[in-house]
């Protein structure tokens, strides 16, 4: 599938999160924007720092209408080991199968390592920014964040 663009609309997908919830994405149209980020895996350097700045952003989301979700090749079992470990307020969602990856289009970088990419979705569904960038994981936070309050404004 090809990858997916702003203005496209966002897959829909099912998926488990690390906490025990189950939800659809489509499950937050009409009531929040999404921010969704794909890292390539739990406890590895960058994705630490990445995962924690979105922590450490979390109520400036929160603030500006949005969820924040996690996506990565990773068991259950280790998100919920690192999720506590990293106190993340926020879910993350296990792709051991890659589905989730394939059907937003997530490119691999060097053919083997999985890419960091971070996707606003509104309220409607339609994704509003794409962010790709593996080694500058702090550029996904403040990328997504400046999108997600312009979102928040344009709702005013």
């Amino acid at each position: 599938m090809a990858a997916i663009q702003p203005g496209d609309p966002a897959p829909d997908f099912a998926a488990e999160a690390h906490d025990g919830s189950h939800f659809k994405l489509s499950d937050f149209r009409g009531q929040k924007a999404v921010v969704l980020f794909f890292y390539p895996g739990d406890g590895t350097p960058v994705c630490t720092a990445e995962v924690c700045a979105f922590r450490d952003s979390f109520a400036d989301f929160s603030d500006a209408g949005a969820v924040v979700i996690g996506v990565s090749g990773d068991s259950l079992e280790s998100h919920r080991d690192f999720a506590a470990k990293q106190r993340l307020p926020f879910l993350l969602v296990s792709d051991q199968d890659g589905a989730i990856r394939k059907s937003f289009g997530v490119p691999k970088t060097l053919v083997i390592l999985p890419g960091r990419v971070t996707y606003v979705i509104d309220k409607q569904g339609i994704v509003r920014l794409v962010f790709n960038s593996q080694l500058n994981a702090a550029k996904h936070i403040s990328e997504a964040l400046q999108v997600v309050k312009q979102l928040s404004a344009d709702a005013v």
